[in-house]
């Protein structure tokens, strides 16, 4: 795969997975799903615009700089090494359905990161920054969807939103 068609396709993937996170926002009856759909969707959807910008630069140019690319969400170590500030929170009494959009959400992140991950495997090394940064921002959303369905079902603690300052998404 060029680079063209890597960045065509990233497209396709971080508007699937926004579509997912749209789709579920308002049906959480926690204030919590809500606020994590709505934060991780509009990241997603600027991952879109990001990435349609990189799409016009190399039809322009020819070639694509990388400027680095920022996250509301942090990525997946410091999500991990902040384990200490983690608190539990109480069961809401539609859990199983909220499971499943988080469910959802974890497949489609699972899914966009394995084809970041095989980005980076494939394109010239000039290209792979622009992937790698792909993939750990992805796999910082992941934790977090992982740590919400384990704390659903009890088996796990909740990152602390505030603790992280998602509120400026």
């Amino acid at each position: 795969m060029n680079l063209e068609e890597a960045i065509k396709t990233a497209i396709v993937y971080e508007e699937k997975v926004t579509a997912v996170y749209m789709k579920y926002a308002d049906k959480f009856a926690s204030e919590n799903g809500t606020k994590i759909f709505k934060t991780l969707g509009k990241e997603e959807e600027d991952h879109v615009t990001y990435l349609k910008e990189k799409q016009v630069q190399l039809k322009e140019s020819g070639t694509i700089s990388f400027d680095g690319y920022e996250s509301v969400v942090p990525d997946a170590a410091t999500l991990k090494a902040n384990i200490k500030n983690l608190k539990k929170i109480a069961k809401q009494p539609n859990i199983d359905e909220e499971v499943k959009y988080f469910e959802k959400a974890l497949d489609m992140e699972i899914e966009t990161s394995n084809f970041y991950k095989e980005m980076v495997k494939q394109l010239p090394k000039e290209h792979q920054p622009l992937f790698e940064r792909f993939v750990e921002i992805e796999e910082g959303h992941e934790a977090i969807v992982r740590a919400e369905i384990d704390n659903a079902r009890g088996l796990g603690f909740w990152f602390d939103f505030q603790e992280f300052d998602l509120e400026s998404a």
